[in-house]
């Protein structure tokens, strides 16, 4: 009897040939031969061979993975008609979220969530960590302060967790996750949730199912705003995903880390970081948003955000600088009528920070002793994206042809102020980097555009924003005395260090009183 070998590979055989059982029984029906079987023969399997495409843009990785539905409604169709009448606005997108999205998608499908969640920070703010909005909110996931505080993030003179991206993200992503529960675990819900507060929109939706009408989010009675919000989303949900289609190129984002977050372990003044990382201290100070002047917060959190290449480098460098090397020092001596208050406030620092370097534990200091006090590097001039520099930069744009600074009294508002100065209250809170509703401090200046004015020629100022292309042989004198403005407004206006060069087709932003332009 011969008996056959059957080899199964990858658990599929594929038989050829016939085998046949034939038998010949006796009356009691036991068989009279043996059974003969033919040989079975089998076809060799050939392995499936599985294609791998390496995802080499982050863009790519975002569309794979996308899974909402989107919708066929009328505000859907009105945004993702706009993204793509407007191409440059995802161009510009792309370029800020070049450093972050790789950290974001990577913490999203971490904590399996919709990937669509990583394109919120585009709708909250084109995914600027400076952004303000009008509501009192910062950052590039736009928490306002009780919120931030909520979900953990902290907020102070020296620093504002909000616009510290990798913290932010952590924090956004936890009040999705719990939005998400809170409203059922439905992923529409959440999103205007976000936006608007769990609150009105769990109540729309038991309004809804009470009137017996549908409870899906278009049929919710929500304000305005968040109505528009999700549709937003999911609109750019589908241009993103079928860019193609629609004839829009996104500017790739590589599918790798672009940061490293690197714990320094103790306060640091940024330039001197930057110096370190060999990068200047603007390039430095975007990559970390959520430090608001020349230096860390002495209390923490210390940590830097350094591109991926020059992590290690400074990691080393670091390591051989002593924690007192770390900020420049200035030995005061108490004057009579000092107080802890006032030098803070002439060395642009915190009282907080001069209790905890000089171990203060009240408030009384004594004429004639010393502090150590810390002084920044650089001038503060040079600290171009300090919460100060960028106050600045904001008072100073061209908005009319007139411009006064107020000094804040007691007693006074935004209302008030820009009641007695015939201009509305959301234009002052504009110039002055505030929100409408946002408290005044007794003393704080603020700065006030209105009417035309004569200059000395008896011509009306035009001024104008001019976008300004570098040619070969340009300068920053050149091109300022070209439009008779100043070097340093040039400078603050496009966040650029002094000391670096211009390159040719390098565009430049000026305010320009058209009237006093060279031929």
């Amino acid at each position: 009897m011969r008996v056959p070998f059957l080899f199964v590979a990858g658990g599929i055989a594929l038989l050829t040939g016939c085998q046949t059982l034939d038998s010949q029984k006796t009356d009691e029906g036991t068989p009279a031969t043996p059974i003969a079987i033919e040989q079975i023969k089998v076809a060799p399997v050939i392995p499936e061979v599985v294609e791998t495409v390496e995802i080499t843009d982050i863009w790519q990785r975002i569309r794979l993975d996308m899974q909402m539905e989107v919708p066929d409604e009328k505000l859907v169709r009105q945004y993702r008609d706009w993204y793509i009448k407007h191409p440059q606005h995802l161009e510009r997108v792309s370029e800020r979220a070049t450093p972050f999205m790789y950290l974001i998608v990577e913490e999203i499908e971490k904590r399996d969530l919709p990937i669509e969640l990583a394109l919120l920070p585009i709708v909250e703010s084109a995914f600027d960590p400076f952004a303000y909005s009008h509501g009192a909110a910062s950052g590039l996931w736009q928490f306002t302060s009780p919120m931030a505080r909520h979900f953990g993030l902290k907020m102070n003179w020296w620093y504002d967790g909000r616009r510290d991206v990798p913290a932010a993200t952590t924090a956004a992503l936890d009040m999705l996750e719990y939005l998400h529960g809170k409203t059922g675990q439905n992923w529409l819900y959440a999103i205007a949730a976000y936006n608007t507060g769990e609150g009105r929109v769990i109540n729309a939706a038991k309004r809804n199912a009470k009137k017996g009408i549908s409870t899906d989010f278009f049929s919710l009675n929500l304000p305005r705003e968040t109505e528009r919000y999700v549709p937003q989303l999911l609109a750019l949900a589908d241009v993103i995903k079928n860019a193609d289609k629609y004839g829009i190129k996104l500017t790739p984002i590589s599918n790798e880390p672009q940061i490293e977050v690197v714990d320094i372990g103790s306060q640091i003044d940024l330039a001197l970081a930057a110096d370190i990382a060999n990068m200047t201290t603007s390039e430095l100070h975007k990559l970390n948003p959520g430090y608001n002047r020349w230096a860390t917060a002495p209390e923490g959190p210390h940590k830097l955000v350094l591109p991926v290449d020059k992590a290690d480098a400074f990691k080393v460098a670091l390591n051989k600088t002593h924690t007192n090397e770390r900020l420049n020092w200035e030995r005061y001596q108490i004057k009579s009528g000092d107080s802890l208050g006032l030098i803070a406030k002439r060395y642009k620092t915190t009282v907080s920070a001069l209790k905890s370097v000089n171990d203060i534990k009240g408030n009384i200091i004594v004429a004639g002793k010393f502090l150590l006090i810390p002084v920044s590097a650089k001038s503060l001039d040079e600290y171009l994206l300090s919460a100060d520099q960028r106050l600045n930069r904001q008072q100073n744009k061209a908005r009319g042809s007139s411009k006064i600074t107020y000094k804040v009294q007691s007693g006074d508002s935004l209302w008030k102020i820009a009641k007695q100065h015939k201009v509305k209250t959301a234009q002052l809170a504009s110039w002055n980097s505030m929100a409408p509703k946002d408290p005044l401090q007794i003393g704080q200046k603020l700065v006030i555009w209105s009417g035309t004015r004569s200059n000395s020629q008896g011509l009306s100022e035009v001024m104008r924003t001019v976008n300004y292309k570098v040619r070969n042989g340009d300068s920053l004198a050149r091109i300022a005395g070209k439009f008779n403005v100043s070097v340093n407004d040039l400078v603050r206006w496009n966040s650029l260090e002094k000391s670096k060069y211009i390159q040719p087709g390098q565009m430049l932003k000026l305010y320009v009183d058209m009237t006093k332009v060279r031929a």
